[in-house]
């Protein structure tokens, strides 16, 4: 019967592709068909700005020291006292993160004090340029009316709205995942969006 058993071996392989053919697909046709991200999706960073305009980046450069892969590379200035950049007495004069080196581990939004710098649901920034890859403080930046930044190539299909605030935001701060801030709003406004509804839906964990 070993010889028996040795021809049907490859039938039984070719029953289990059958099978599989049955059942429903996993797969997407992407890019026309997307999935969607969870809300704490870890993609392309954004500098926000306050409603009034002001941004919010300080140039304390403690995104840059917490960044396990050093990625990020800051500079402060002080703000020009006839037209300031933001309200604190410093802005982020250079602000370049290096999109080969990032992990999107979100540590640099967790340790950002001014909520400057957050992670939006976009994900693809393939580039053909290594430099390309650097994002600078221009590209950052979201404009004053809060409408982002982001170099689109020809022939790409990127949705821009994934970079909006509506879409979905990285929410990295320690209160939104803890049951005793469900319904308190732990972000500040920003511009476009204005004030962002508090998280739902947190629950306490009880000890085993």
């Amino acid at each position: 019967m070993g010889w028996f058993a040795e021809m049907l071996g490859p039938f039984r392989g070719f029953a289990v592709t059958l099978r599989q053919m049955t059942r429903p697909r996993v797969t997407r046709s992407y890019p026309d068909d997307k999935r969607e991200k969870p809300q704490r999706f870890h993609g392309r960073h954004v500098l926000n700005r306050y409603p009034d305009g002001m941004e919010k980046c300080i140039g304390c450069e403690l995104c840059a020291g917490v960044c396990p892969a050093r990625c990020i590379y800051v500079r402060g200035a002080d703000n020009p006292p006839d037209n300031p950049v933001s309200p604190g007495e410093r802005y982020g004069f250079i602000y370049e993160i290096n999109m080969l080196r990032c992990i999107f581990c979100a540590m640099c939004v967790e340790a950002c004090p001014t909520e400057a710098i957050t992670m939006t649901h976009l994900f693809e920034m393939s580039v053909t340029n290594r430099n390309d890859s650097i994002y600078t403080r221009d590209e950052l930046l979201v404009e004053p009316d809060g409408t982002p930044n982001h170099p689109v190539e020809p022939n790409r299909l990127i949705d821009i709205d994934e970079l909006k605030l509506g879409s979905g935001w990285m929410r990295a701060t320690a209160s939104s995942g803890r049951a005793a801030f469900e319904g308190v709003t732990g972000w500040t406004p920003s511009a476009t969006q204005g004030e962002l509804p508090p998280e739902m839906g947190q629950r306490k964990v009880e000890p085993e």
